[in-house]
């Protein structure tokens, strides 16, 4: 059985909490993210360009053309992490738009609306000079218009196909290697176009240009840091109690996954590697009296990641699980001679396997498995790209014996989270439908 818990307002002056860390990785790469972004800063601010991009654009392009850039995600994750989406988003609202736009999307923008920057996090973002909207989310254009009118900023819009014929079904199992057969040559002919004329964008736009024999030494240490992750997803995944929970997880894998294709990337995963399998090998569970393995399905919940600890000790519900340490296991390793044609093998289906059914609706099942999970919550939100094909991973969960609870919230608009009674509905949840 499914329940979606609609979110009924939540107090003004509530705030979230983070959860508390345990692996070192994931200390560390939040700490050289901070670090990594002054020194951003300072290049953009030395006249150099800085890209906003979005997170499924091909981020590599930009490395091996050394062009400074800021996932717009990211920068949401951060600002709603401190607390401040909600006032930024009510600057937005007090131009005239709606309540109910793309928060995730938007946030990067409405925090440069703000007539005093300094109340930014750290100290907020460097001058846009250029925008790389991936066209997967249909508000991506429209927010990145927002850019472009308000501060000029040129937009080279993404674009990708779409799957017509999802077969076979184990992607996961094929795309390494036969991503040529799995994702069909003509869809890749016209990635490969669509890279060459983004290539000549930021050419034209920085004065910048790309060498494969570079691009193809990111793309190498990209697969060596994947391999990594695959490796510490598989270990979590069959360690019963967990070693760890995915407020670990994320930031040790996500921060590495914006710096992929670099040594740092690669390094930074090794470690988060290497300290999981040291939990392992030691006996160390995060909650002794694992009951629930639990599957949070959608993008993280980062004004209140305290949420995905809450449940341990009453429950013994333990959080094992979220798509970013799994994708990056399996949706970004590619092997291939001709690197602009492999890149595009991975940006050809990067969204399919995590957004697209059923592609993704079989992905979740066999994650599920692999993961002796109990339980999966599913935040999507109505109206956004995040609830599309909603219902089909639900059912195929489901019919997999897997009970589901959506939830309707946003993930970084804390005004749309009622956190008492979030808390009690996955409570009554788990009493009802799991143990």
């Amino acid at each position: 059985m499914s329940q979606k818990a609609s979110q009924p307002p939540a107090t003004s002056d509530w705030r979230g909490k983070s959860g508390t860390k345990q692996l070192q990785s994931a200390v560390n790469a939040s700490a050289y993210q901070k670090e990594w972004f002054q020194q951003l800063k300072q290049r953009v601010a030395a006249g150099e360009p800085c890209a906003l991009v979005g997170a499924d654009a091909p981020q590599e392009l930009l490395r091996a053309m050394d062009i400074p850039f800021i996932v717009n995600q990211w920068w949401a994750s951060v600002v709603s992490s401190r607390q401040k989406a909600p006032y930024y988003l009510g600057l937005m609202n007090e131009r005239g738009y709606r309540n109910d736009l793309c928060a995730y999307c938007s946030l990067a923008f409405a925090s440069t609306l703000d007539p005093d920057p300094a109340r930014a996090p750290w100290g907020g973002l460097p001058k846009i000079s250029l925008g790389m909207p991936d066209l997967g989310c249909d508000s991506q254009m429209k927010i990145f218009g927002l850019w472009n009118k308000e501060y000029g900023v040129p937009i080279y819009p993404f674009e990708r196909t779409i799957l017509v014929d999802p077969k076979p079904m184990n992607w996961w199992d094929k795309n390494r290697y036969d991503w040529e057969k799995l994702y069909q040559p003509y869809r890749l002919d016209l990635m490969v176009e669509e890279l060459k004329g983004l290539i000549s964008f930021l050419e034209v736009t920085t004065g910048r240009t790309l060498s494969e024999t570079k691009l193809k030494r990111i793309l190498d240490l990209v697969n060596a840091q994947e391999e990594y992750s695959k490796k510490t997803r598989d270990l979590i995944a069959e360690t019963i109690p967990a070693p760890i929970t995915i407020v670990d997880s994320i930031p040790s894998v996500m921060i590495p996954q914006w710096h992929r294709g670099t040594p740092w990337g690669v390094d930074a995963a090794k470690m988060f590697y290497e300290e999981v399998k040291e939990k392992v090998e030691q006996g160390e569970r995060v909650c002794a009296n694992e009951k629930i393995r639990v599957m949070w399905i959608g993008t993280g919940l980062w004004f209140n990641t305290s949420f995905y600890q809450h449940f341990q000790e009453k429950y013994g519900a333990v959080f094992v699980w979220s798509f970013y340490l799994a994708l990056a296991a399996d949706g970004y390793a590619r092997y291939g001679d001709d690197p602009i044609r492999t890149l595009a093998s991975r940006y050809t289906n990067l969204t399919e396997g995590l957004n697209v059914p059923p592609w993704n609706a079989a992905w979740y099942v066999n994650e599920a498995k692999r993961n002796h999970i109990n339980v999966a919550i599913h935040l999507s939100p109505s109206g956004n790209c995040a609830d599309r094909g909603s219902y089909f991973v639900k059912k195929a969960l489901e019919d997999a014996g897997i009970p589901v609870f959506e939830i309707g919230s946003d993930n970084v608009d804390s005004r749309k989270w009622n956190d008492e009674e979030m808390t009690k509905k996955f409570s009554e949840f788990l009493e009802t439908h799991v143990l």
